[in-house]
């Protein structure tokens, strides 16, 4: 059989395979990150120019500014002034920042050198690594963050402010680096001086109030505006301007005022969320009172490892998701009901606000004994609710920052895929076995709860297991939560081939909660893909016409190969590939748009500027090989692919496409080398093992061939392309009653297939 590649198993045979577009949120309390490379100091090295001035953005007249607040609202506006949210984005200040600066430090951090120090004309200096590689003195302007630490930020040509590595702990009077010793390099994404770590795209929402990001596409330049530098007053109760005119020149009437907003315990979730989740941006629009889900779409878990399976972060993902996912969102609460408005702080310590809740007769929750329950002694680490159940995770080197999913620990979860618990963050040098046995001790069948089922199945899915399809279909319609509805319904479009999937699919479309039905909307993609049910077409029209924006863009996505751009999905999603078109991710979500309408020069063109801008994305490399090979550059797709398995060795995806670029330019055993690696990296990969079949095959090596095949069919037991390849390399080596059982099996599987039937003609009977 002649060896004929085929595309990696997923939602679409597409060219370019789009990822969830990520554009992180800032956590308020602190600044962004950024990495350098090591060098030597550029002699006589001037600052970057100033950032050029901007006027305010047009709808500035709507905005009264925080201080015309601190009259009438003296008690609140004295709260808030000291706050993160306050000092989220300020001017540096001679004399709050001059510990920085004075006495001049030099320190080391990686294989870099940095200096810090104050200039004989007073400005503050940060001598380190410029884009170059060379040493350059730089001045910072602003300073992000307050505690446990702060960045600075700097102007870059273009209207950009890019913020160092280097972060000052006010705490220890220390500089770190904070990503410890990693080093990056010029070029990259996450490079202090790259896109990754821009201010304008990256930090300014999160931290001012009143952003219009100001990007220009024709000169690759931005014109950024901000109402109000720091998270000030109508960041979080909108703009407030025709509330002070009402209320001016002297305070009138609440109960008469038509400008008083108030929004919703759900609403003011909405507003805290958009900077405290890890979100995709639909619409730069958001105004405090919004949908969430009508600006932004949500990443939760799926087949990443982003969150661990039971939900609890991992990479860096703020609150709101986890938060969201929870049983304690399920019964109601809300972020107001644990933070102060006004200071972000909690509203009692320790474990009196968890009691307000869990403790006396008529408890609103679950009744807890803390005195019985935590078997920890009274006052000790382990005993506190928040110890447990709002386990830290370490971020920038010096951010300890709290879970918000209230997961449960579970050792057991450990044990089996490697989920950490709690018990063992804290006993580091005990075993999970050790943890385990204590907490069947202490809390027996109590343990064995669904969230715990529920955890399996995420990660059964994750690892591609089939025994996790039928609990997944379940979940999708028995879950009470509506986050993992809606974590079920996308993990399901691995298998959305199989009509009891696909129907799960199609059900939530329906779901009462628009993130159950965006996932849906996205799970869509791999139903129809695979021919899908006839309801499939009629389900994704709807959902174009979802009341909520992030259902409708998802839709329009899935709808892409004939969607028309003028009909409100399709304005919608148009509108979110423009916003997010100065990151490379966004080039490359362009790119695909066009591709798969079948522009590849287009697509081309945009993944060749991506890589300008990240020349260390392995994602970017992968997709600019695949443009290329459809222009028939083949030579420049197979360097395209080395590229991106040089930058990613462990990504048996980029191994596999490589597999099959060397055999575009039958360089047959360079392409079984690749090959063997992407199965070596990832045993389960069916594809995988199907196309080196089929290499072993041209190569005359049979034997192997059919030990590939039979592997291919046993990972993936509903293709019959693995049987039927068998077949006819069974039939090669005379085994022709094995060849009749494999190509039968193909043809019971697909009784459409011609293929099959036709050698199932040539092969002489028993």
């Amino acid at each position: 059989m002649p060896f004929r590649p085929q595309p990696s198993s997923g939602a679409r045979s597409r060219p370019i395979v789009y990822g969830t577009l990520l554009l992180v949120a800032v956590n308020l309390a602190v600044g962004l990150v950024y990495l350098l490379r090591s060098g030597r100091e550029k002699p006589g090295a001037q600052a970057a120019p100033m950032a050029r001035p901007v006027p305010a953005p047009p709808e500035a007249r709507e905005y009264a500014g925080s201080a015309a607040c601190k009259d009438c609202h003296a008690q609140a506006y004295a709260q808030w002034k000291t706050s993160h949210h306050a000092l989220a984005e300020r001017p540096v200040d001679r004399i709050a920042d001059l510990p920085a600066f004075e006495p001049p430090r030099t320190f080391k951090h990686g294989t870099q050198t940095t200096d810090t120090r104050v200039a004989g004309d007073g400005r503050f200096e940060i001598v380190t690594m410029s884009a170059s590689g060379e040493r350059q003195v730089f001045y910072p302007q602003r300073v992000l963050g307050e505690s446990p630490l702060r960045q600075f930020l700097v102007p870059a040509p273009g209207g950009r402010m890019q913020v160092t590595e280097v972060a000052y702990d006010p705490r220890s009077n220390n500089w770190f680096n904070v990503y410890g010793e990693e080093d990056r390099v010029a070029g990259e994404w996450g490079h202090w001086t790259g896109r990754g770590m821009n201010w304008n795209m990256m930090c300014a929402y999160c931290h001012n109030t009143g952003v219009d990001k100001g990007y220009h596409p024709a000169d690759d330049t931005y014109a950024t505006r901000v109402v109000e530098m720091g998270v000030g007053c109508e960041a979080c109760h909108g703009p407030m301007a025709d509330h002070v005119r009402w209320q001016r020149p002297r305070p009138q009437p609440a109960t008469g005022d038509p400008t008083v907003r108030k929004f919703s315990k759900d609403q003011m979730r909405d507003t805290c969320a958009i900077c405290h989740a890890r979100r995709s941006e639909l619409t730069a629009a958001f105004r405090p009172g919004d949908n969430f889900f009508d600006h932004y779409g949500l990443v939760i878990p799926d087949e990443t490892d982003i969150y661990y399976p039971d939900g609890q972060v991992r990479d860096e993902n703020y609150e709101f998701a986890a938060f969201l996912g929870s049983r304690m969102h399920h019964s109601g609460v809300r972020c107001m009901d644990c933070h102060h408005g006004h200071t972000a702080k909690v509203r009692m310590e320790k474990d009196a606000l968890c009691m307000s809740c869990h403790a006396g007769p008529v408890a609103p929750a679950p009744k807890i004994d803390a005195a019985t329950h935590s078997f920890h002694k009274r006052g000790t680490p382990g005993d506190h609710c928040v110890d447990c159940h709002m386990p830290l995770t370490l971020y920038m080197s010096r951010h300890w920052r709290r879970d918000h999913g209230f997961t449960i620990p579970d050792p057991l979860l450990t044990k089996e895929h490697g989920i950490p618990n709690a018990c063992n963050r804290c006993h580091a040098d005990k075993t999970a076995d050790w943890s385990l046995e204590h907490v069947e001790k202490w809390y027996g069948a109590k343990m064995q709860r669904p969230s715990r089922e529920r955890a399996r199945l995420v990660a059964l899915a994750r690892a591609g297991r089939e025994t996790a399809v039928e609990g997944l279909i379940s979940l999708t319609r028995d879950e009470p939560i509506p986050y993992w509805r809606a974590v079920a319904t996308l993990m399901l479009r691995r298998w959305a081939e199989q009509p009891r999937v696909a129907e799960a699919i199609l059900q939530r479309a329906q779901d009462t909660h628009p993130l159950v039905r965006a996932m849906s909307a996205r799970a869509l993609d791999a139903v129809l893909a695979s021919g899908g049910p006839p309801a499939a077409g009629p389900t994704l029209a709807r959902l174009q016409q979802d009341p909520v924006r992030v259902v409708r863009a998802d839709a329009a996505w899935t709808a892409r190969l004939t969607l028309d751009t003028n009909t409100p999905a399709g304005r919608d999603l148009w509108r979110a590939m423009e916003i997010n078109r100065d990151q490379p991710q966004g080039l490359m979500h362009l790119a695909a748009w066009h591709s798969d309408r079948g522009d590849n020069a287009t697509a081309l063109a945009l993944l060749q500027k991506a890589v300008t801008w990240d020349r260390y994305s392995a994602p970017l490399f992968s997709a600019l090989a695949v443009c290329l090979s459809v222009e028939r550059r083949h030579d420049e797709a197979l360097a395209a692919l080395q590229t991106a398995c040089r930058l990613a060795p462990k990504e048996a995806e980029y191994h596999f496409r490589l597999g099959l670029g060397y055999n575009e330019l039958n360089r047959l055993n360079d392409a079984v080398a690749a090959l063997q690696e992407a199965v070596k990296l990832d045993p389960a990969f069916s594809r995988a093992w199907y196309n080196l079949g089929l290499a072993h095959a041209a190569q005359g090596h049979l034997d192997l061939a059919a030990e590939a095949l039979l592997k291919a069919e046993t990972l993936e037991p509903r293709s019959p392309q693995p049987p039927y390849a068998r077949a006819t390399v069974l039939a090669r080596q005379g085994r022709l009653l094995e060849a009749r059982a494999a190509a039968q099996k193909a043809l019971n599987l697909d009784p459409g297939f011609a293929a099959a039937a036709q050698l199932l003609r040539q092969l002489p009977g028993p």
